[in-house]
């Protein structure tokens, strides 16, 4: 660990109180001009640190910075051994994660982001990614077991960790949009993208990336035109680690409904959790819009729709959105 990130730890562990800079040397064992050094390199970051004569250095006790260190003291025992990787900007997680997958990265990678510029969506859609307000994280899995029809239950575990983490931050009840939505008083806060590839000879799954990208923060000028009307964030001031927090509760709680699946009740609780089931709704894939009721959700997390001619369908992909007229 290097003198910057020796000096985040001792600062954080102190969040609001000033330490002198003739202390953190000697903490340290570093110059006093090193830790300006560090300090700037942190300010540089995103980090919030005061500095007054003859006080010393206070990180702001409001500050929200993304940090491996802060999402570490945070992370249980289900989640523990994730390999945390964090990158101040990436093009898109999902597609880092699949280049290291390509070169062998073991299941558990997991990279984070403050920005992307070219996330991604379901159907091609570009996922809005600005930087400071956001979460992006993307998770390696390479399931033993999975068969390829079973492959839409890691995105329905994602969608019931990243409920139970927002809730347990923020209180308030989070619901789902089949298949990969997840809504706070009705307007978007987070969405899924998960993408696999498969064993020809097998069928299995040999590597499946779950990415996953919060709203945290309102973004600076608010929501871009086509989605102020239907996107929001999960906080909407400063919250006390609040990225940090969130990033370790949605790891402890996908990683403990992946371990142990059949204990979970995920099936159930992402049923629970449904905004769709009992609407008209309408069934969007790429070749065609269908009008239909939604029924049910089953045990594999398939949508149950019946269409206008009275046909009875299970859905594992495809986009819905709730009919109003």
């Amino acid at each position: 660990m290097g003198t910057k990130e020796e000096l985040l730890t001792m600062l954080e562990s102190r969040k609001g109180e000033y330490l002198s800079g003739a202390e953190l040397a000697q903490a340290l064992d570093v110059s006093r001009t090193a830790v300006w050094k560090a300090v700037n390199a942190l300010r540089s970051a995103g980090y919030q640190i005061q500095a007054a004569q003859n006080r010393g250095y206070c990180l702001d006790a409001d500050t929200d910075v993304l940090s491996l260190r802060g999402i570490q003291r945070n992370l249980e025992a289900h989640a523990a051994g994730c390999t945390l990787e964090l990158v101040p900007c990436t093009a898109s997680t999902n597609a880092l994660v699949r280049e290291r997958a390509a070169a062998g990265a073991p299941e558990g990678l997991v990279i984070l982001a403050n920005q992307q510029t070219r996330g991604r969506g379901r159907l091609g859609r570009e996922f809005y990614s600005p930087p400071d307000t956001g979460l992006y994280m993307s998770l390696l899995l390479r399931p033993q077991e999975m068969e390829a029809a079973q492959a839409v239950q890691i995105t329905t575990m994602a969608a019931v960790a990243a409920c139970q983490a927002i809730e347990t931050l923020t209180g308030k009840t989070a619901q789902i949009k089949w298949v990969n939505d997840i809504l706070l008083g009705g307007r978007k806060v987070c969405g899924i993208l998960t993408e696999g590839s498969f064993n020809l000879e097998t069928g299995k799954p040999e590597e499946v990336v779950v990415g996953i990208g919060f709203n945290v923060y309102p973004p600076s000028g608010g929501f871009p035109e086509d989605i102020r009307e239907t996107a929001d964030s999960i906080f909407h001031i400063q919250a006390d680690e609040g990225k940090n927090r969130l990033a370790a509760a949605f790891l402890n709680r996908f990683f403990a409904i992946y371990q142990d699946p059949a204990h979970s009740d995920f099936a159930a609780r992402y049923r629970d959790r449904s905004m769709v089931i009992g609407h008209p709704i309408r069934v969007i894939t790429p070749t065609q819009v269908r009008h239909a009721y939604a029924l049910d959700i089953d045990r594999d997390c398939r949508l149950v729709v019946r269409y206008e001619d009275g046909t009875v369908a299970q859905l594992s992909s495809a986009e819905v959105s709730i009919r109003t007229e």
